[in-house]
Order: C-alpha cells, then sequence, then structure tokens
C-alpha cells in the first residue's frame, strides 16, 4: 500500500522538492559529510572543502569507491558523498525525482558513469531479483545508503537485506532517519487505515514507522548481515513541514546508523 502511495506523492513533489527544503537540505549535506570517518569507507578522495559543490572534479581520486543511493529523491545522500566517491548510483520509486537527480547532476557537468539515477523498487516482496537490476552496474557497492527514507518503506527488514545483497564483503550500510516520535495526527489509526485530518496530509500517508531506536535499527542491521561494526551518531534535529499538537514547529531528530557486511 505504502509503495504506491510513496511513488505517487513524489512524482508530485519532485519538481518543487528541493527550493522547499533547500535549508534542511544542506544541513544534512554537512552533518552527513561531518560522519566520513564514522561511516569507515576508505573514500575515494580526501577532497578540501573548495571542492565539495564542484561537481565533476572529486579531488585526486586514489581508489574506486561506489555508492548506491536507495530511495535517492533528488540525490542529497549523493551530494553529500560525491566529492568522497567515484561513483554515485540512485534507485527511486518515482520517475520525477529520478528525472530531477539526473537533471541536478547533469547540471553539475557530472557524466552517468560519475552520478546517474534508475526507476525502480529493490524491496518487492514478490520480486527478490528484479531482472533490471541484474547487472555489474548495480551491484558490489562500497556503502548502500538510505537517506530520510526508511520511514516510508512497507518492510524496513526486507530493505536492508536486499541492500546489503547488493554491497561488496566488508561494504557498509548507511541508514539516515527520525528517532523515535509519536504518530501524528493524520498517519494511521489504530487499524492502520490512513485518516485524512492532517494538514499535510497526502505527506502522512506515505509515513508507516514514526521514527526507529537504536534497538530497532542494531536488529535490523544484524538481521541482514551488516551487524559488524554497528554504530549510531546523531546529526541533531531538523524542522519538517506542518505542526505538531498543540501548533509547535514539528522538528525530528536524525540520526546517522553505519554497520559492515559480514
Amino acid at each position: 500500500m505504502a509503495t504506491q502511495l510513496n511513488k505517487e506523492f513524489f512524482d508530485k513533489e519532485a519538481a518543487t522538492y528541493d527550493a522547499k527544503h533547500e535549508r534542511t537540505l544542506e544541513y544534512l549535506i554537512q552533518k552527513i559529510r561531518a560522519q566520513l570517518d564514522f561511516i569507515g569507507v576508505e573514500w575515494a578522495s580526501e577532497a578540501d572543502d573548495d571542492s565539495l559543490d564542484s561537481g565533476a572534479d572529486h579531488g585526486h581520486t586514489t581508489r574506486a569507491v561506489r555508492l548506491l543511493d536507495y530511495a535517492c529523491g533528488t540525490g542529497n545522500v549523493s551530494r553529500a558523498l560525491a566529492p568522497y566517491t567515484t561513483q554515485c548510483v540512485g534507485i527511486d520509486l518515482s520517475e520525477g525525482m529520478v528525472a530531477a537527480y539526473n537533471q541536478r547532476a547533469s547540471n553539475q557537468g557530472l557524466s552517468q558513469t560519475e552520478m546517474f539515477a534508475y526507476q525502480g523498487n529493490l524491496c518487492d516482496p514478490s520480486d527478490p531479483d528484479p531482472p533490471s537490476f541484474a547487472g555489474p552496474t548495480f551491484h558490489n557497492f562500497d556503502v548502500a545508503a538510505v537517506g530520510l527514507g526508511f520511514h516510508h518503506f512497507d518492510d524496513p527488514e526486507l530493505a536492508a537485506a536486499r541492500l546489503v545483497q547488493r554491497l561488496r564483503p566488508g561494504g557498509v550500510l548507511v541508514i539516515i532517519d527520525f528517532t523515535p516520535h509519536g504518530p501524528f495526527a493524520g498517519a494511521h489509526d489504530e487499524d492502520g487505515e490512513h485518516k485524512h485530518d492532517h494538514p499535510h496530509a497526502a505527506a502522512a500517508q506515505t509515513v508507516t514507522h514514526h521514527g526507529f531506536s537504536e534497538e530497532r535499527m542494531r536488529e535490523i542491521f544484524e538481521k541482514a548481515g551488516a551487524g559488524g561494526e554497528f554504530g549510531i551518531a546523531d546529526l541533531g534535529a531538523i524542522s519538517l513541514p506542518g505542526k505538531d499538537h498543540g501548533g509547535k514547529e514539528k522538528r525530528r531528530r536524525v540520526f546517522l546508523a553505519r554497520g559492515t557486511k559480514l
């Protein structure tokens, strides 16, 4: 159910997504980059600050490092890690988000071998190995990441397992998402049915999980086969559209969890 809702919602949001969330996205890019050592990948380059947003020049590359940015949206995780990788491959349900990702990469002067996204779904329970993602382009990644997409997934455990399958031995799974918070009005009622009294009801209907605890994330990583050197870093709080109960600004704390494929 959430899969189709996600696709429809983010197709509509794609054209204006970056502009709406510009400050939050830039904040997260800087927070992700501050965790490079914690993520623990032997990065392709140690780019200086002047090269972080330079587009095609990723610095002095010394090794190949490939990123799978799943549920990539317009490419925030890819943009954060591009200076330290040699290839970013995005996958997203939404054709609109994929088009925005690819347009932005093209505008930065990046080739398809450096940064490119594809429309599709790696988390369909009935399709464990989609033929369109069977080639070498979609396997043996050094890093597989989901940036603020996990709370939209019907089955986070399945998603983590499918991503770990795409990692090389010793590769790193990275999940960026929210810490636990109470369900807001408009998400789901006790029977799992969607309510529509939230001021952003369309967005609320795509949310299936109200954050993740460290214990839950550790279990997900271990079950998926990426429990090695598991850890969580706090990325601070971000503002979201709409209001919480009582009319207060909606803010959520964000974590970055990482684990190595065993």
